[in-house]
């Protein structure tokens, strides 16, 4: 039998080798600390402060049980361990077990560190969602695992929302793995000091949602012009090229919110400047595209090699990520990289003070934070040596730092709509006005739908401002009917996207002109909204005039995510969770409080079925009123979609 013990706001339980505290961090949430060292580290990582609450706690030989709101959590111990069962309105949602010994549980790696898997009981028709981002079909994850790993294209938040009415947070940067099976549910990290995981209630998924905000923070207003289209491609070479873009759609009366000054803009990797030659006089273009409307958004790649000027400062400095074993070389794109160690404060600011005079004295206040998991080759994260540790322990931390290092900077700088888009992201990086996208994904159906998939997945981690490559990233070919079919369909989902932006590597066709011979890293093919065939044309110009006049209603949607955690982009359950129906939904969603979305993701489809949740439903092509509780087949043609509008609701009159 171990030793229970009653600690302020918690219980302490310590056999011969394990320590346990478990705490309330906040009101209907309780954190659990485990760890076979001698004493427990008071590392939060991201969480912010606890808020207080009122807890009841009592404590016996036999067990100890703490109360707090609509959560109880009880440990006992027993044949030297020890089992954690957790109760929401008295009905127990979550319950540990040991499979073996506690060397099971903890297998010693180095140092103070092991090998740390906490189990927990399966429950039978569960359905578990969130988990960050990846290209998959599984909006539940009952029946998944999955690597707790970066990668381009996979974001691993290890937060999750449970149909049991309950919300999961694995306090832990270490890489590890995670499965959802059905004899149990397993939480492992490769290598870490501690096991740390939160459990937090409500009634509603907005209610956990609102919480799960407290523990990690809301993301701000989103600023208004980024609400509309963003135009992107790979890549603008020049200042010439960017300007000739914007004023042909200023021209054709087509509103561009953003424009995006993609990679290889700059002289050498680790470099935070334009190519002078290429980008004369950085600071009139930043003037003239803002005098039209639109706001300059600029790549930054974390990458350094020895070639750039800020090389031997930052390499000398400890202010790069560097390997316990081996050179500086983890990722070869034009020669060896390594990366800026933004886990380092020292090492943030100096990132911060080039990129000032390079970008933000000539007006550029925006940032697409690329390479953001870090991209490494091989993915052996336990040979990479960050400032706050290994990076087996800490590896997933890397984005939350890198949004980070920008957001503080320019908050400092005095600018209060920051928005940054980046490729991967970590609890609590909604509060840096973390844009998140999936990363570099195929330009084909499939991956079309499977983004539908990741939008609602991240929206169950706290990441309200999500979206995709319209069109997909790669394999375009713009002169294909496939493709051309293709981007009129991804339009109409990024319509009722977070964010709607247009990017991708369009293939080169046959008689392309290249504009600059020689350059690093020249431009793909076409990806205007002009570049797609004339039938294209005027459907897309009519889905971004469609986006403009809905923005009153995206930045009313927005103030309430930064009121309560709620994200724009929700699945159906979220504002319906007494549906039964809406839990094993994943190809249709909510867009805020009064927009149901359908969108078709087939090659040559017409009609889907879509079903209607409770309540009085207009759709939007044609006004025609539909009661819920049924499922309806909708038809679309390739220039219609598939929405529906609460009947009581204004937004019905911009369509």
């Amino acid at each position: 039998m171990g030793k229970i013990t009653k600690i302020k706001d918690g219980i302490s339980f310590q056999i011969r080798d394990e320590i346990v505290c478990i705490e309330a961090y906040g009101e209907n949430c309780i954190r659990v600390r485990s760890s076979r060292n001698s004493k427990l580290s008071d590392e939060r990582w991201t969480l912010l402060e606890a808020e207080k609450c009122s807890v009841s706690v009592e404590v016996n030989d036999e067990k100890g049980v703490i109360e707090n709101g609509i959560l109880k959590a009880e440990i006992t111990g027993l044949w030297g361990c020890c089992q954690i069962s957790f109760y929401k309105n008295g009905e127990l949602i979550l319950h540990t077990h040991d499979e073996g010994d506690y060397v099971t549980k903890y297998e010693h790696t180095e140092g103070q560190n092991y090998r740390t898997r906490i189990i927990f009981d399966s429950h039978y028709g569960e359905h578990i969602y969130g988990l960050g981002q990846e290209q998959h079909d599984f909006f539940d994850k009952k029946g998944c695992s999955f690597d707790l790993k970066h990668w381009n294209t996979k974001s691993a938040l290890p937060v999750i929302y449970s149909s049991l009415g309950y919300g999961f947070l694995w306090n832990n940067p270490a890489v590890g793995r995670v499965e959802f099976a059905l004899n149990h549910t397993i939480w492992s990290a490769d290598s870490c000091y501690q096991a740390d995981y939160l459990v937090f209630v409500g009634d509603t998924p907005a209610e956990i949602m609102n919480r799960y905000c407290r523990l990690t923070g809301f993301a701000p207003e989103m600023p208004e012009w980024a609400t509309g289209f963003w135009q992107c491609k790979l890549r603008y070479e020049s200042q010439d090229e960017v300007l000739e873009t914007a004023r042909k759609y200023k021209e054709l009366g087509v509103p561009v919110s953003a424009i995006v000054i993609d990679y290889f803009h700059w002289t050498e990797q680790g470099n935070w400047e334009f190519e002078p030659s290429l980008w004369q006089d950085p600071k009139s273009m930043c003037g003239e595209l803002k005098d039209m409307g639109i706001e300059p958004v600029v790549s930054i790649w974390p990458t350094i090699n020895p070639a750039s000027k800020n090389w031997s400062t930052m390499n000398e400095q400890n202010m790069l990520v560097r390997t316990e074993n081996g050179q500086y070389g983890i990722f070869d794109f034009y020669g060896q990289q390594t990366y800026v160690d933004v886990t380092a404060p020292h090492a943030r600011e100096y990132m911060w003070q080039q990129a000032k005079k390079g970008y933000y004295d000539y007006g550029i206040k925006t940032f697409w934070l690329d390479e953001a998991e870090p991209e490494v080759h091989p993915q052996q994260f336990s040979n990479l040596k960050f400032h706050i540790g290994n990076g087996s322990q800490t590896a997933l931390i890397y984005p939350y730092y890198y949004a980070k290092t920008f957001y503080e900077n320019l908050k400092a700088e005095g600018e209060k709509d920051i928005v940054l888009l980046t490729r991967c992201a970590y609890p609590g990086s909604q509060k840096f006005g973390a844009i998140v996208w999936n990363g570099d994904i195929v330009s084909s159906f499939d991956a079309l739908r499977q983004s539908i998939v990741s939008g609602l997945s991240m929206a169950m981690c706290g990441i309200p401002w999500w979206n995709s490559d319209i069109g997909g990233f790669h394999s375009g070919d713009i002169e294909s009917e496939y493709f051309r079919e293709l981007i009129v369909r991804w339009f109409q989902f990024g319509l009722f996207c977070p964010v709607m932006r247009l990017h991708g590597t369009r293939l080169r066709q046959s008689d392309y002109q290249y504009r600059h011979p020689g350059v690093k890293e020249p431009s793909g093919g076409d990806n205007e909204i002009w570049s797609f065939g004339e039938k294209n044309y005027p459907v897309l110009k009519e889905l971004i005039l469609l986006r403009e006049r809905l923005k009153p209603y995206i930045i009313k949607s927005a103030r309430l995510t930064a009121e309560t955690g709620e994200p724009i982009m929700r699945p159906m359950f979220f504002d319906f969770p007494n549906d039964e129906n809406c839990y094993n939904i994943k190809d249709q969603y909510m867009f805020g409080r009064d927009i149901l979305f359908a969108p078709i993701y087939d090659r040559g489809q017409t009609e889907r079925s879509v079903y209607l949740p409770d309540g009085n439903w207009v759709r939007t092509l044609d006004k025609t009123e539909y009661t819920g509780g049924q499922t309806v087949i909708c038809h679309a043609e390739i220039d219609e979609f598939i929405a529906f509008v609460r009947k009581d609701s204004e937004v019905i009159n911009v369509f």
